[in-house]
């Protein structure tokens, strides 16, 4: 069974920084595409950043140049290192083991950290 827990996350002023963990069980985490995604209050879900097995990363336009996803396969673990927060950066952060575009549905999520921006 796939378990994934997200921590890291918390309250931060404007310009600040935060680095979020997704720790992952189960023997398939390096064979799978990661990916982290975020969702505001009254807002759809949306990607933020993707990372695949063989380390090809992929980013959301609002976030390029201040986000980085990475991950440890020995350690089953990927991170989303986030620079420069900006209040719209506030939302519940999530990650998703199996993250395939074409198959949405698919895949194992976490339960969410949230992120909270201040101005």
């Amino acid at each position: 069974q796939v378990q994934l827990v997200e921590s890291g996350g918390g309250l931060v002023q404007a310009g600040g920084s935060l680095r979020l963990s997704c720790a992952a069980s189960g023997s398939t985490f390096r064979i799978n595409t990661m990916g982290w995604y975020r969702q505001a209050p009254a807002k759809q879900r949306e990607l933020v950043a993707r990372i695949t097995s063989g380390g090809k990363t992929t980013y959301a336009d609002s976030v390029k140049g201040r986000f980085t996803i990475s991950r440890d396969n020995a350690e089953n673990t990927v991170y989303l290192q986030m620079n420069s927060l900006k209040p719209e950066d506030t939302a519940v952060y999530y990650c998703k083991l199996g993250d395939n575009p074409y198959y949405p549905d698919r895949g194992y999520w976490g339960q969410g950290t949230q992120v909270t921006v201040s101005s």
